[in-house]
């Protein structure tokens, strides 16, 4: 028996596929699921998901969302799910630059506005710190 995994965002499903076991972010720490895993509904907070099938390790960055764990089935929704290999760094570099620059002008920011800007950096420096770790292994 396998566990099936969907990992879905806004604009597309990132993952849809049997895996061995899932490991996510979430608002209590990092949590690995296995198939047979007790139900649970779970926080899920900028961080690495990493699946294993096949015994081979994919990871993917994740923004912000919850997590549905059933018996045999993970149903991740998040706002950003980005596998390692798509993370494209200097896009991301930008991105951490621009959130950044905000950040610096909160005084002329609403707290939308910084709340947005601040979670726009920490989802950028979560794919680079996947890109970057795991590019050097």
């Amino acid at each position: 028996m396998a566990l099936h995994l969907q990992i879905i965002t806004p604009e597309k499903i990132v993952f849809d596929d049997e895996v061995e076991q899932v490991g996510l972010p979430t608002t209590t720490g990092q949590i690995t699921i296995l198939e047979k895993h007790a139900d649970l509904v779970t926080q899920i907070e900028p961080g690495e998901i990493f699946l294993e099938k096949n015994h081979r390790v994919a990871r993917v960055a994740a923004g912000f969302g919850f997590a549905r764990v059933g018996k045999d089935s993970v149903k991740v929704l998040v706002d950003l799910a980005t596998p390692e290999e798509e993370i494209e760094e200097k896009k991301i570099e930008e991105a951490k630059r621009q959130a950044e620059e905000a950040i610096k002008q909160k005084h002329a920011l609403s707290e939308e506005e910084y709340a947005t800007a601040a979670a726009n950096l920490q989802k950028a420096l979560v794919q680079l710190k996947i890109k970057r770790r795991h590019r050097r292994v």
